[in-house]
Parts: structure tokens; sequence; C-alpha cells
């Protein structure tokens, strides 16, 4: 089996290069999109392991991206993990019950982040991850 792709949703292009760095570091392969309209197209487009989405996006925001992705046909299994700068209160619940596997408030524990996406994918933790 190749690399898992990970499909990085975030306007923040910084950010989006910081967290591909650390996941390419880990053994994964990026892609990816910095608004609504991208990330659907990147999703459908790439058919990535796993999404790692910011919330606060241009063109509408990260909860309407959770909901299509999980109403679509091919894509609606992949697991999501959320990612965001946005004050958890309400947000946190809402990306829960529209499917989300995972969330984490910014910055985000690398170590935890790393953690969750394993899990999510059904990884065997790493050595170094084991506290």
């Amino acid at each position: 089996m190749g690399k898992r792709r990970i499909l990085i949703v975030d306007d923040d292009r910084e950010q989006q290069q910081a967290l591909g760095l650390r996941l390419r570091a880990s053994g994964y392969e990026t892609v990816f999109a910095c608004d609504c309209i991208q990330a659907i197209a990147a999703a459908r487009k790439t058919q990535p392991d796993l999404v790692l989405l910011d919330i606060g996006l241009p063109g509408g925001d990260g909860h309407l991206v959770l909901e299509r992705l999980k109403s679509m046909t091919g894509i609606c299994a992949i697991p999501v993990v959320v990612l965001s700068a946005k004050d958890p209160a309400g947000h946190r619940e809402r990306a829960f019950q529209a499917g989300a596997v995972a969330y984490f408030q910014k910055p985000a524990d690398n170590t935890e982040l790393l953690a969750s996406i394993r899990d999510a994918l059904g990884e065997p933790m790493q050595d170094s991850e084991v506290a």
C-alpha cells in the first residue's frame, strides 16, 4: 500500500505548509485546498484517506464542507479531523454531529493531532507517540 493521502483544508498558507511539513515527515502524502469549493473538488479528485479541516474558510465555512463531504457517495466514509482557531463553543458539537472524528483547537499539540490522525486511519501508534 502506498502513502496515505491527507487533504489539508485551511485558508492560511503558513498553516497549510506547517501541517504539510509535519505530516510528510510522518510518512503521509499531502494535498491542499484553501476554500470550500476547492475542498470539495479536491476531495472528489484526490480521494484522500483523511481530511484535516479548518472551520473558518472563505466561501462558506468548514461545517458546510463537512456536511457536504458526509453526504456524498464515494467520499462520505473519509474521516474528517477538524482543526480550528474558532472558539469551540458550539463548533465542536456541531462538527461531531456532522460526522467529524476529532476536533482540535489551534494551535494543536502535534503529538495529539498525529495520534488522532493515526487512530482515524486505523494505524498503530508510533513508539514516540506513546506517553
